[in-house]
């Protein structure tokens, strides 16, 4: 996977990314439909969504959110999702999508990014960001862990 790019969502990926097929166990840790849309009330401006693609092939998304006005500091700077398709993970495509949110953020002045994801085991996201540098800084209500990386 030496021809990664990050491109805007857009018609013609649209299919591709809404077909990305997770590794066995790993959908439970996906945010239901319903927080889509959700999310899409905060302020749907806000969203940065990009595909990753390996040539011509969508083998990711990740979906994150610039509101640097927002009252909550932890909704400034976030991700919201990030998919990769089961036979890209393990391959640096993960990696590749959030360091291009991070830069993003980056280049918004924006100084940490943030992410909520569920603790659990081997197939849970928690392995994923801690190796990126993430760090927990608080559980939520519902024992998701939200954490912080510093930019």
């Amino acid at each position: 996977m030496t021809d990664l790019r990050l491109e805007a969502l857009s018609a013609s990926t649209a299919a591709a990314a809404n077909s990305l097929t997770l590794k066995p166990g790993q959908e439970q840790f996906v945010q239901p439909t319903t927080y889509g849309v959700a999310e899409s009330d905060v302020k749907p401006s806000s969203a940065w969504t990009r595909v990753v693609l390996d040539g011509d092939r969508v083998v990711g998304m990740i979906i994150g959110t610039f509101d640097e006005d927002n009252a909550e500091e932890e909704l400034r700077s976030a991700i919201w999702r990030v998919n990769v398709a089961a036979d890209a993970q393990g391959r640096g495509v993960g990696r590749f999508a959030v360091h291009g949110l991070a830069d993003e953020a980056r280049s918004r002045g924006l100084e940490r990014l943030t992410v909520v994801y569920e603790p659990g085991g081997d197939s849970g996201p928690e392995a994923f960001f801690r190796a990126l540098g993430f760090e927990v800084v608080r559980e939520t209500q519902y024992g998701d862990h939200f954490a912080a990386l510093a930019l």
